[in-house]
């Protein structure tokens, strides 16, 4: 990491950032062609978990090559400063290298699919998902849905916390700021 400064080693922290981010992005590589996927996803039991359809680019990119990179991201704000080079962006960035596997124990795969409906849609659902829905379950194109698995072999994190006295709020001018930093 270029600014050790940034890095969060905090696990709790990285795990609770990861419990609630909600967009992340999958990296896929294949004869040097990158590929990058945004998804909906789960952090549970220390691996990501997504779903997609059986077929289309990033399974065929999977079957061919399995590392990937899945990386989190999300702004706070931006930290305004009367210097324009000082002016800054609070976030928090998680990047996870590791080996993506199509999870086929029908069992794991529900479980994950019930911890994506908890995360997005929570209390919505009466009663827990089925065995039998994932199983049977096909798109309105005909394809089946796979749940993807990643567990990482390294991990990274960085963050710049927000400091609420400095952060642009529309209207906000330079003129409010000079003499104070």
């Amino acid at each position: 990491m270029r600014r050790p400064m940034l890095e969060c080693n905090d696990e709790a922290k990285v795990s609770s950032f990861l419990s609630s981010a909600l967009i992340g992005y999958l990296g896929l590589a294949d004869d040097n062609e990158p590929y990058v996927v945004p998804l909906n996803f789960v952090w549970w039991n220390g691996a990501i978990y997504v779903h997609g359809a059986e077929e289309g680019r990033k399974v065929e990119m999977l079957k061919k090559n399995s590392r990937v990179c899945f990386t989190v991201s999300e702004h706070f704000g931006t930290m305004v400063h009367p210097v324009p080079a000082r002016t800054d962006t609070s976030y928090m960035s998680v990047m996870l290298f590791g080996k993506a596997t199509i999870v086929s124990d029908i069992d794991e795969a529900t479980m994950a699919m019930q911890q994506l409906l908890d995360k997005y849609v929570p209390g919505y659902f009466s009663s827990p998902l089925s065995k039998h829905h994932v199983e049977s379950y096909r798109s309105s194109m005909g394809s089946r849905t796979v749940v993807i698995k990643i567990i990482p072999d390294m991990m990274t994190a960085k963050e710049k916390p927000l400091n609420e006295q400095r952060k642009f709020y529309e209207g906000r001018t330079v003129k409010e700021d000079i003499g104070k930093y």
